[in-house]
């Protein structure tokens, strides 16, 4: 998704766009063997009557962050499939990283009640905090900021999600300091007011 600036809004429009694989730096072979028993181990208690690629990969997304080119092998192999196949699935959902993410991961929602309360405030406000203009990561590796079209708590708009954390009703200067407190040395060892 990416952000563009209009007269008063920011316009989120959605993106189909080739995927783009930057391998992080290569690990040690004893961090790729953890990673691959990490991933097998998750697979292994992904065994319920309907495990397709699919929800291997979110299996794996959700235990890791990201979905490594280990994890590829081994859901081609827990599900019988090739890894073409696998990488077709995987590639074809814009939502699956590659890389891992942030330290802290922080989404704002842009559903319609989010977007009616004020989302468009927030979304500036964290952006700013951020020093970035879309979503990604910071250069520092310490924030990932994604879009998000509902985080199914349309009640207490405008919300955001910090680390699976859901945070409702938040003005945009509660969501800079929610931000800046899960800097590094930010200080400030305090929870950020809420409303």
């Amino acid at each position: 998704m990416e952000a563009v600036e209009g007269e008063s809004n920011i316009v989120i429009l959605s993106t189909y766009s080739i995927l783009h694989y930057m391998p992080p730096e290569r690990p040690v072979a004893s961090q790729i063997k953890n990673l691959y028993s990490t991933v097998k181990d998750t697979l292994a208690a992904h065994k319920d009557g309907t495990v397709t690629v699919l929800s291997s990969l979110l299996a794996v997304e959700d235990a890791l962050g990201y979905i490594p080119p280990e994890a590829i092998e081994a859901v081609a192999e827990s599900t019988k499939s090739s890894t073409n196949d696998v990488w077709s699935v995987a590639s074809f959902y814009t939502n699956f990283r590659f890389t891992p993410p942030g330290e802290h991961v922080v989404e704002v929602c842009w559903g319609p009640s989010c977007h009616m309360k004020g989302a468009t405030a927030v979304v500036r406000a964290v952006l700013s905090s951020l020093g970035m203009s879309t979503e990604g990561d910071t250069e520092d590796r310490i924030f990932t900021f994604k879009y998000n079209t509902c985080l199914g708590a349309c009640a207490q708009a405008p919300v955001i999600s910090v680390d699976h954390q859901l945070i409702g009703r938040l003005t945009p200067e509660q969501a800079r300091q929610r931000i800046e407190a899960l800097r590094p040395n930010s200080g400030s060892g305090d929870e950020p007011e809420q409303q």
